[in-house]
């Protein structure tokens, strides 16, 4: 027994989700941050004139980034264009949502701006004589006790001895001889109170700006998605056209131009499917055999998807010969064949020729989808309703228009672009129970994540390895620098590419809860990662002070909730290096790899490879999607963690590096969004109610561990004067829901541009509304587009084919376009940078 206890002993095991285990100084994690950083930035100054097609794909391929300025190739030039590229032009060729989600980064700057200059000129002097400062290169608190190693935290009687609370209790009687004095917490109290404050003047001035740049930016611009309402709870009585639009006339509100009722296309989108795929799978046939001999062919012209009217034309079209007049001939080299499968389970097999075999196939479906596309299918309680101008949309969808419940309810349509038809022929209670059970298993997960993220990381740990293989243990011993690598690094890798998977995973179940939209599915990716984030990174390490930990302490903790505020507050203080660390690393060593797209440039030669047709080049080159919920619950949660530690003695340094992270986000993300990636999806700002309430959610965890901490000190009447603030921000959050919130639902009445010019005088136009000369990129990306499935309407693709192998040097610079429902969005990286990923026909 003796000898087992003294192998431990010797093995310290390492918990690599432990925030207070073997930590590095603070200018340890400076010098490593800088060489991860600058080494991104320099790679990404080299590459950046030199690979075009990625980084600056937007700019070269989306008609709303072309009146963007164009950036110089010289090494650090692009900087100051990128700098001054203004607002409006931000506004104007990447969107709402660009918009806000930048001006949430510009407000953050200038908050914690002023935060910082107010924490070092009147905090930090307090601290030191008072309390204590740390500093880059000495990070320890005097006043906490040393811990003990970790190996001592196995359950054997002979070792595992030590006491920590009794230690915290023995350690904080005998500081109080040591620092008597604590008037200075009353200073605590009054920055709280400022912080506050600040923070709630900030908010509102960035809302009220927001507010007022998406009331004009809306009601100046005339889309369809502008004039239509998604209408459900449709009567069965009701579930036609005809009907419904006289039904909706009555109500004398104004005409109503079109009524698209959702119907049970099932059958047709499965189809389109099928379609799509043996497409893929002919074009790879033809490519192969293409590539075997060369031969003179003709890339047949890609008809463009679009909206047809004249249903003899599109019957005419999609009838006509699949590979247009330019057919090969077939020659007598061998030809590539495929595997098909027949009989009793499918059991039996033989090798046909695949060109054959699938030219035929797809001859079969698209007589079936002409076929399909004239049968009537049932209606479902679904429909789009699109008005004859925007403030009749407006004022029918903030009015009930119906007395029954759940009948009649009206919303502001998603774009067309962004519906997910297969959606919208689920039945609520399908869609209900999707959701709900999505919902649970997404809490769950979050929740129950990293119990078996450590015990994978627990198999990579040195003390593992010896217990498996020895002498490969001796070896890594025998290195100092091995040793640390696999000791600390190798599980700490793991816990953390194991958490960059969470994101991806929940984008994937997001697409499954059943909403009609892209925009829906984007917003809710924004909860559920600030959720599994915040709980992860911060509930778990401050209340447990590790993942092995959380469970124990949480449920000692729930039978004495009144030690769970002096718990948080006690954690929170020690943590200061953990999290200091933490946003440097964001700030200084990932940011430029996000700048870099690293997952882009590493993945890049494996998806080269892997790429056959033309189709398949012409994806690879197409921009990234920027999804804002990979980036915004990160950058959230560092807010709350700027604002938590604002008043804290480590305060300084994290507003320092918050306020660096904040501004090296602001332009790395600036210059993704307009040159490098694309946001296809349409939410119109309404990621910034979302934003406000998780920021007034921290500033009730930053007033709980204020009185916490205060309390801590035995400064009672101090501490209670803190706890009116946490029903003020309840108060708050109420308010603002009841006061801006309806404003970024809606557009005012007043703010629709529509006979503007009649409507107002000179004298009587509002102030700072100016018409819009040019077209929104709203405009421009829904001309010509209706609600209607495109599996009804869309021409039958074409197969492109090409007479060279290498197809992507025969496009130069300028390949085919694809749709975007065709495309390859691109999701995953390293950090937050992307890689091609495959979007099924859901995102049609």
């Amino acid at each position: 027994m003796d000898a087992f206890n003294s192998s431990l002993k010797s093995c310290d095991a390492y918990d690599p989700t432990n925030p207070r285990g073997p930590q590095k100084e603070i200018y340890v994690q400076l010098v490593l941050s800088l060489a991860l950083g600058v080494s991104a930035f320099v790679g990404f100054c080299i590459l950046r004139p030199r690979w075009k097609t990625l980084y600056a794909a937007r700019k070269k391929q989306i008609d709303a980034a072309v009146s963007l300025p164009e950036l110089p190739d010289s090494f650090f030039g692009w900087m100051p264009v990128l700098y001054r590229v203004t607002e409006e032009e931000v506004l104007a060729s990447a969107g709402l949502d660009a918009h806000v989600f930048l001006s949430f980064f510009k407000m953050s700057m200038r908050l914690f701006t002023v935060m910082f200059l107010v924490t070092t000129i009147v905090l930090v002097p307090i601290n030191r004589h008072f309390a204590y400062l740390p500093s880059p290169g000495n990070s320890s608190d005097p006043s906490q006790p040393i811990e003990p190693p970790l190996w001592t935290t196995i359950r054997l009687p002979e070792i595992h001895n030590w006491d920590m609370e009794a230690a915290v209790m023995i350690e904080d009687k005998s500081l109080k001889g040591n620092h008597p004095d604590t008037s200075y917490l009353w200073a605590y109290l009054v920055f709280t109170y400022l912080f506050t404050a600040l923070t709630i003047y900030f908010m509102r001035v960035q809302t009220l700006q927001i507010i007022k740049v998406r009331q004009e930016y809306l009601g100046d611009q005339e889309t369809i998605t502008d004039r239509t309402i998604k209408l459900s709870g449709i009567p069965r009585e009701l579930r036609s056209e005809e009907i419904l639009k006289a039904t909706i006339e009555k109500l004398n509100i104004g005409r109503v131009e079109s009524v698209t009722i959702c119907r049970k296309w099932k059958p047709l989108d499965d189809l389109m499917d099928q379609r799509a795929y043996t497409l893929r799978k002919l074009e790879e046939a033809w490519t192969v055999h293409l590539g075997r001999k060369s031969l003179g062919t003709v890339i047949p012209q890609r008809v463009e998807p679009r909206f047809q009217d004249d249903e003899e034309s599109t019957s005419h079209h999609e009838s006509s010969n699949l590979m247009g007049n330019n057919h090969p001939t077939p020659l007598e080299e061998p030809r590539p064949t495929t595997r098909i499968r027949y009989g009793f389970l499918k059991l039996q097999s033989r090798k046909v020729d695949a060109i054959n075999y699938f030219q035929e196939k797809l001859r079969r479906l698209d007589d079936e989808i002409l076929a399909a596309r004239k049968k009537e299918y049932k209606a479902t309680p679904l429909a789009f309703v699109t008005m004859d101008s925007i403030q009749k949309c407006q004022a029918l969808v903030q009015m009930v228009i119906d007395g029954s419940a759940g009948q009649l309810l009206a919303k502001q349509a998603p774009a067309p672009s962004d519906v997910i038809w297969r959606n919208t022929y689920l039945s609520r209670p399908s869609r209900m129970l999707r959701s709900w059970t999505i919902t649970i298993f997404i809490l769950v997960l979050s929740v129950f994540w990293l119990i078996p993220v450590l015990l994978l990381a627990g198999l990579l740990d040195l003390c593992s390895i010896r217990q498996v293989w020895p002498g490969l243990a001796d070896v890594l011993e025998s290195s100092e620098i091995l040793k640390a690598l696999v000791q600390t690094g190798l599980p700490t890798l793991v816990v953390s590419l194991l958490n960059l998977a969470v994101p991806f995973l929940y984008d994937y179940l997001g697409s499954l809860q059943g909403m009609i939209s892209q925009g829906d599915v984007e917003l809710a990716l924004v909860s559920k990662n600030f959720l599994f984030t915040f709980f992860n990174l911060f509930l778990v390490f401050t209340i447990g002070g590790s993942a092995s930990t959380f469970w124990p302490t949480l449920y000692d903790r729930t039978r004495e909730p009144a030690k769970l505020s002096y718990e948080l507050a006690s954690s929170v203080k020690r943590l200061g290096t953990f999290y200091t660390n933490f946003i440097l690393l964001q700030a200084i060593g990932l940011q430029p790899f996000r700048l870099l797209e690293f997952g882009t440039v590493f993945l890049y030669p494996i998806m080269r490879i892997g790429s056959k047709t033309p189709r398949d080049f012409a994806e690879l080159v197409q921009p990234p999607i920027f999804q804002y919920g990979f980036y915004l619950p990160s950058a959230i949660l560092i807010f709350i963690l700027c604002l938590v530690y604002s008043i804290l003695p480590a305060g300084y340094m994290i507003l320092f590096f918050g306020l660096i992270y904040f501004a090296l986000g602001y332009y790395t993300y600036k210059y993704q969004l307009l040159y490098a990636m694309d946001s296809p999806h349409h939410a119109t700002g309404g990621a910034w109610p979302m934003i406000c309430y998780r920021i007034m959610a921290g500033m009730g965890v930053f007033q709980l561990v204020m009185a916490g901490l205060i309390a801590l000190e035995e400064k009672f009447t101090a501490s209670s004067l803190v706890v009116p603030l946490i029903p003020f921000t309840v108060w708050y959050s109420y308010y603002y829901s009841r006061t801006y919130e309806p404003l970024m639902k809606f557009i005012a009445l007043r703010s629709i541009m529509e006979d503007m010019d009649t409507a107002f005088t000179d004298e009587e136009r509002p102030s700072g509304i100016v018409r819009r000369q040019s077209t929104t990129i709203d405009e421009s990306r829904e001309k010509g587009q209706r609600f209607i499935n495109p599996s009804l309407v869309v021409p039958l693709e074409k197969m492109w084919v090409h007479n060279s192998p290498d197809s992507e040097d025969s496009y130069g610079d300028t390949p085919p376009s694809l749709d975007r429902e065709e495309s390859v969005a691109s999701t995953i990286s390293m950090g937050d940078t992307h890689i091609w990923r495959d979007n099924d026909d859901t995102n049609v």
